[in-house]
């Protein structure tokens, strides 16, 4: 019998492009998710004391423009495409306010390079990664989200958020000769 997950799984990627691609629940994010999304990130800056900077705001809309599970080094690759003066500091450090107010979160494959992608406006959703190969499929799990509920309201915690990973090794590799 099929798992009750199965038919929410939507992309399996490969990482054999530098960037791992994904399907996102809309292909892409419009101009007044864009301001919403820089809303959010101002109120976050000035909450916690730092200056909203025109650098910020180019680095959240290249990251939001993308699709992919970014690392800090990718996002700087393409950051610098479109301002040629933004530091790599400057990215890292925009990535890590944009995971602090909800607009990414990280997550972490079999590579041991941390990615992020971003969150505004999307369902949460998981992860089953390949450690032969890399690949991954985006999953939604509405018993895993009611499980995070149910244990924040045992332990008293207001849940926030998740993660959640599988890994194991995927059909195509476990079909491979062995050598």
């Amino acid at each position: 019998m099929a798992a009750p997950w199965d038919a929410s799984i939507i992309l399996v990627c490969r990482l054999s492009t530098s960037l791992q691609k994904r399907i996102d629940d809309q292909p892409t994010i419009s101009r007044e998710m864009v301001r919403e999304a820089e809303r959010i990130l101002h109120q976050h800056l000035k909450r916690v004391g730092l200056k909203h900077t025109g650098q910020r705001d180019t680095i959240l809309r290249t990251f939001l423009d993308t699709r992919e599970h970014l690392s800090t080094d990718e996002l700087y690759r393409l950051v610098k495409r479109k301002d040629p003066r933004i530091g790599y500091t400057t990215v890292y450090r925009t990535l890590k306010l944009l995971a602090e107010c909800g607009l990414a979160s990280e997550v972490a494959f079999h590579d041991g390079i941390a990615r992020y992608e971003h969150q505004y406006n999307r369902r949460s959703h998981h992860h089953m990664v390949c450690t032969e190969c890399g690949s991954s499929v985006e999953f939604f799990s509405s018993e895993i989200s009611a499980l995070e509920q149910e244990i924040g309201r045992k332990y008293r915690y207001e849940t926030t958020r998740h993660t959640f990973q599988i890994y194991g090794v995927c059909e195509e590799c476990r079909s491979k000769p062995s050598p």
